[in-house]
């Protein structure tokens, strides 16, 4: 009886959610001026700063272009999830049917972009991934769109680079979800591919992590460094633990995908980030004409510094205004897919696209190595990989 009723109740909630499509799609064919954007991201929780980053660089790119693109205004609906993707998917819903809104952005992690998939591919409303990272998602739906990065195109990157370097054993330490398998599984096929060797490999949860007895077993260890994947928002509170451990006086060098490393917390990891190396898709100390200006409106409006986050946002809201532009206004989300495919342009990041196949992105990856300048700690890169596809996708 208990299966059956709940059985019941899903087929009623998703008859309830398809009736509400068809009043969306009635609505979306008549001529609206307004373009409404549903942002899902974390603003509450432990990935609140990745959520507080991606809606300022949103705002700061509305505020420098305008809110209305191809004669359109365009209407940010702002809703914390909270990294819960139960959440998601419920304010996905109501966004959907309720709100009525032509595209779908945002996404702090993996799951809740996930949870979000079937929706954006039941309703055809594009879905602008802007920092979940896991290499499958452009996968799940023919309608998401990403403008972020995946853990395959770093992760590879600073495995080839470890072997290079010298470092013959890693210990390796990542959250317990979908983009820490994929940072794990993509830096030992190169790393052990090149001759290292992992002497210990440790998961952490995703949510309220403690780090402080993961750390000791890779003390205990004795590699030549540690390879660490934590999301965005969580590097600071690891550098903390790593620190109070000893471990930064102990040799044990800090490897990874950028994540580790986000600018946006940099600063405040003290000496113990110093010589940190990690392959990533941006840096604040980024030496470009478009990085720099962008810095500098940034810091002016938000008196903090962006880091890959808020670039992943300010990407996500260009690659939504340019599409609108190309479909001279039109909402339709097949349309909307249609022209952001292959799109490319000059990000803060470098340059970057839109791979057409994939819908995922393209861009440099850098590595990076965190020194003081002018008194403050930077990712200072010092070697480019020009025009890097998803290799968790080209490697299948």
């Amino acid at each position: 009886m208990f299966v059956q009723g709940t059985s019941l109740l899903r087929a009623a909630a998703a008859m309830s959610f398809a009736a509400g499509l068809l009043s969306t799609t009635i609505s979306s064919n008549a001529a609206d001026s307004t373009v409404k954007v549903g942002l899902i991201i974390p603003m509450t929780g432990g990935q609140a700063s990745t959520g507080k980053q991606l809606d300022n660089a949103i705002k700061l790119y509305v505020q420098q272009h305008g809110d209305t693109v191809a004669g359109k205004k365009v209407e940010i609906i702002l809703r914390d999830d909270a990294a819960n993707p139960e959440n998601t998917k419920r304010i996905a819903q109501e966004l959907i049917v309720n709100d009525k809104v032509n595209i779908l952005a945002g996404f702090g992690i993996t799951p809740t972009a996930l949870a979000t998939a079937p929706l954006a591919t039941q309703a055809k409303v594009p879905e602008v991934v802007m920092l979940a990272g896991t290499s499958i998602i452009t996968e799940r739906s023919p309608y998401i769109v990403r403008t972020s990065f995946t853990l395959a195109q770093s992760s590879t990157i600073i495995g080839d680079w470890a072997v290079k370097a010298g470092i013959k054993k890693v210990a390796t330490l990542t959250s317990d979800y979908a983009p820490g398998n994929d940072a794990l599984k993509f830096f030992k096929d190169h790393f052990i591919a090149g001759g290292g060797q992992v002497v210990d490999e440790v998961k952490v949860p995703l949510h309220n992590p403690d780090f402080a007895p993961f750390l000791q077993r890779m003390r205990d260890a004795k590699p030549d460094a540690m390879f660490v994947f934590v999301p965005g928002g969580q590097g600071g509170n690891f550098m903390k633990q790593f620190t109070e451990r000893g471990l930064d006086k102990s040799g044990i060098k800090v490897i990874g995908p950028g994540d580790v490393m986000d600018d946006d917390l940099l600063n405040a990891m003290g000496d113990a980030a110093l010589g940190t190396v990690t392959a990533h898709m941006y840096s604040t100390a980024h030496p470009s004409k478009v990085n720099k200006e962008f810095v500098a409106a940034y810091r002016k409006a938000f008196n903090s510094r962006p880091g890959f986050v808020a670039v992943g946002g300010y990407d996500g809201i260009h690659l939504i205004y340019e599409a609108l532009k190309k479909t001279n206004g039109n909402t339709d989300g097949d349309a909307l897919v249609a022209a952001m495919k292959g799109m490319a342009w000059e990000s803060p990041r470098g340059p970057i696209s839109i791979d057409p196949e994939t819908r995922d992105i393209v861009q440099n990856i850098y590595i990076r190595k965190v020194e003081r300048v002018d008194g403050e700690l930077y990712n200072i890169e010092f070697q480019t990989f020009d025009a890097v596809k998803d290799l968790g996708k080209t490697r299948k």
